[in-house]
Order: C-alpha cells, then structure tokens, then sequence
C-alpha cells in the first residue's frame, strides 16, 4: 500500500449540514454520483480514526473502505436528527471497535512492555541531526509511530474515547452520541484514558516530561535495527513531505510539540503531542473500491 499522505482539510468539504442533507436525499434516490460525494467527504475523518485504532496503515485502509461501504447501504437510515459526520462516526466507531484485531494489537502491548522496551537501545544522535533532512524524517516516523502505539496500550473502548476527546477534540455531547453513552459516561471514560496515558508520558515521554530519558531522536537506531522502522517503507512520516506549506512538518520534533503546546500544562501538552500527528488522506485505492461498487449496477441503499 502506498504510505498516507497529510490530508488537506477542506478538500472535498461540503460544510453546510442542509447541503449534505440534499445530497443524501439524492444518494439515497439512487444518484452514484451523490453518494461518491459524501464518501469524499468523510473519506479522511473515517480513515484518521482507523490508523489511530489500529496502527497499521494497511489494517486502516481496509478498515476505512469497509466503514465506507457501510456508510454508503446505510444512507436511508440516515434522519439528519444528527450532524451527518457525527452519524459516520458512529458507524466507523461500531466498526473499529468489534473489527478483528490489526497486527499490532495482536502483540498484546500494555503500559509495562511498552515502557520497559523504551528504556533499551537509547543511543545519542550524531551532532547536527537536525539539519539532516533523512534522520528528521526517521526521528518524526519514530514519534508517530511510538505515540499511536501507545494509544494501543488503552483497550479500544478508552482508546476511542481519547481519540474522539482528545485528538478530534468533540464535544462530550457529541462524543456521547457517537458511542452511545451519556455525556457524563464518556468524560469519565476520557478522565480515566488521560490518567493511563499521563501517566506512562510523565514516566517514559521527553516529549512530555523533561525528566523522562527517552527522546526520540534516540530511539531511532534502535528502532531501525529492530525493523520497527524501515527507512526504505517508512508508513508515517513519508507522507509528511507533500504537506500544506503552512503545515509544521518541517520542524524538529521538539520545536514542533513545543510550539503546540507552549505554556500548557502536562495534560494539554500530552494531547498536544497526539494532534501534532499529521492528518492523512485516505488511499485512493479505497475510493476506487467504493466506486466500483457504486457503478457497478449493485448498489442501493438499505432501508
């Protein structure tokens, strides 16, 4: 699979929730060319919460074009009592959480393991690795890709709750209704996510606690040589070089987390950490899947 590319918020955004409206009123007629507009238009949200429940890039992609494929059966059900996108998540979320368990989580990582291997192999950098734009590169893939495995320490239900809170910064209303609980049952959902991750950050994260002996600049070596991270395949921070001019992709890692989360304290600078990751496009593989289906003379909508 081609490795994510930064998605450019706005692409295919139709915005005004009565436009979206008319448009599912004409997919739901039959009107392929309505439906391919909605997918385009949620394509990336669902596929950003799809790599931060699963990891793996591959694992993402077919679990967006599956949700997708939901999406598109399912637009009948649809009765605008909510914001369209937040009827997506619900979707994508009842997905991701009864989906098979991607590569990584079958590793069975936990809090423990996770941090007890961050604490071997650490190797200082050679001086000057900033201006080198290869191991800048290496040192932001090793950053995406350790911060997104330890979101799956959490179990998925708390992981979930942090993504949404935290990371896609919804409302505990809209939260709630994605998964289906009180406003009041997801914040304490989210309070106990943050607990767990505050915690390992404080412990084992310099990109969190200046005390913390792991940087991630020092993790690269061993990172490489334990194939965690293959220079030549990288799945995260290759995409980063087509990013928005205004996008921060071209700072160090330290001068981009600290710039977010300036004069923040601990718990913003943790979520800090977790939206500097980029935003990714989904591949086009799955809208030519999508689009397919919807021109084949097979689709319809389920009522």
């Amino acid at each position: 699979m081609r490795n994510p590319s930064p998605a450019r918020r706005g692409t295919h955004d139709l915005y005004d929730e009565a436009a979206v409206r008319d448009v599912v009123r004409r997919a739901t007629e039959g009107d392929a060319g309505a439906a391919e507009s909605l997918v385009r238009h949620v394509q990336d949200d669902v596929h950003n919460l799809a790599v931060r429940m699963l990891w793996c890039p591959d694992d993402a992609a077919d679990a967006t074009q599956e949700i997708l494929l939901k999406v598109v059966t399912r637009l009948a059900a649809f009765r605008g009592e909510s914001a369209f996108r937040t009827w997506v998540y619900r979707i994508a979320v009842n997905h991701l959480l009864d989906v098979r368990r991607s590569r990584v989580e079958r590793e069975g990582l936990t809090f423990a393991r996770f941090g007890a291997s961050l604490a071997e192999g650490l190797t200082e950098p050679a001086a000057g690795w900033e201006s080198d734009p290869e191991q800048r590169v290496l040192v932001e893939e090793v950053k995406i890709g350790c911060t997104t495995g330890m979101l799956l320490c959490l179990d998925r239900a708390h992981r979930v709750a942090y993504v949404l809170g935290d990371v896609f910064e919804l409302t505990g209303e809209e939260a709630g209704e994605v998964l289906g609980v009180t406003p009041a049952a997801f914040r304490q959902r989210l309070a106990r996510a943050r607990a767990r991750l505050r915690a390992f950050m404080a412990a084992h994260c310099g990109l969190v606690s200046e005390s913390a002996a792991c940087r991630c600049e020092r993790r690269v070596r061993a990172a490489v040589d334990g194939g965690r991270v293959r220079p030549e395949r990288l799945l995260f921070a290759h995409g980063a070089a087509d990013a928005a001019p205004h996008s921060r992709r071209q700072l160090p890692v330290r001068e981009q987390v600290g710039e977010q989360v300036l004069e923040m304290d601990r718990l913003h600078r943790m979520a800090g950490v977790f939206r500097s990751h980029p935003r990714y496009r989904a591949p086009e593989r799955v809208l030519q899947q999508v689009r397919r289906v919807l021109t084949s003379g097979r689709f319809s909508v389920l009522e």
